[in-house]
């Protein structure tokens, strides 16, 4: 099943898709175009993956990470489908990095990798953008390179895990305006998602609705004001966002 969360008439709804339209809880259908789409869950603790695809990693000449390269990421980050993400005027190099996202299901504390998979609640999409400008290095990525207002689009889908019969083998792309961009496989994940959540739970307690973001393959460039951007993953979703400026905030 795909789950959605929407405002609509006012208020929020669960929502299933329903033949190319939205089903609401209480039974009402609607048009996809009628609503505003938040994202699929309310994210708890957030933890994005570097360097988790050997040929991003090369693509920027780092060697690959001998284990997990992890952040945390706010709360004020994420927007749902359809919405806009603001690059700030002062940066050069702001790119989308699509991602497949692992949403934890229940309490997990010294999982073993060969249980991992009963621990995860669903899947959904993230492009997680990078402002590369505010780079220590690929190693620390600060604050402000990944922790900006709106620059985390997430959803528009969560899909059950047991609809999802391998999530190590599937296609991630990128399009901006209608161009192919960016192109690979979960597949070729460094740490595939059950060393990931094995990892985590060695130290700390993951809890429901805590969300893995598994890092991007090759292929992330610079995004401009005004480009639409989809970032899209094979029986999970298609996640569409747009690129606008400073000057739509007028306490910028």
């Amino acid at each position: 099943m795909r789950t959605a969360r929407v405002s609509f008439g006012g208020a929020i709804h669960e929502a299933i898709e329903y033949g190319g339209q939205l089903q609401l809880k209480d039974g009402r259908i609607v048009e996809e175009k009628d609503v505003i789409w938040l994202t699929p869950i309310v994210p708890r603790t957030v933890f994005a993956l570097g360097l988790n695809y050997a040929d991003h990693a090369a693509e920027l000449a780092f060697d690959a990470p001998s284990e997990p390269l992890v952040f945390l990421k706010g709360p004020n980050t994420f927007i749902g489908h359809q919405a806009y993400t603001r690059r700030p005027a002062d940066v050069t190099y702001m790119h989308y990095e699509c991602e497949l996202a692992v949403v934890i299901g229940k309490t997990a504390r010294h999982v073993k990798k060969e249980d991992a998979y009963s621990f995860i609640k669903g899947y959904s999409v993230a492009n997680d953008y990078a402002i590369r400008d505010y780079l220590e290095n690929y190693y620390r990525p600060n604050l402000r390179v990944k922790n900006r207002d709106t620059c985390t689009p997430f959803g528009p889908w969560l899909v059950d895990a047991d609809d999802v019969s391998d999530p190590m083998n599937l296609q991630l792309t990128t399009h901006v305006n209608g161009k192919l961009v960016q192109q690979g496989t979960t597949a070729d994940m460094i740490f595939d998602i059950p060393e990931l959540i094995a990892y985590l739970s060695s130290f700390m307690t993951l809890s429901e609705n805590d969300v893995i973001m598994t890092g991007t393959p090759k292929g992330s460039v610079n995004t401009s004001v005004g480009d639409v951007v989809v970032t899209e993953i094979e029986g999970i979703g298609r996640l569409v966002n747009t690129i606008i400026g400073d000057e739509a905030f007028p306490n910028r």
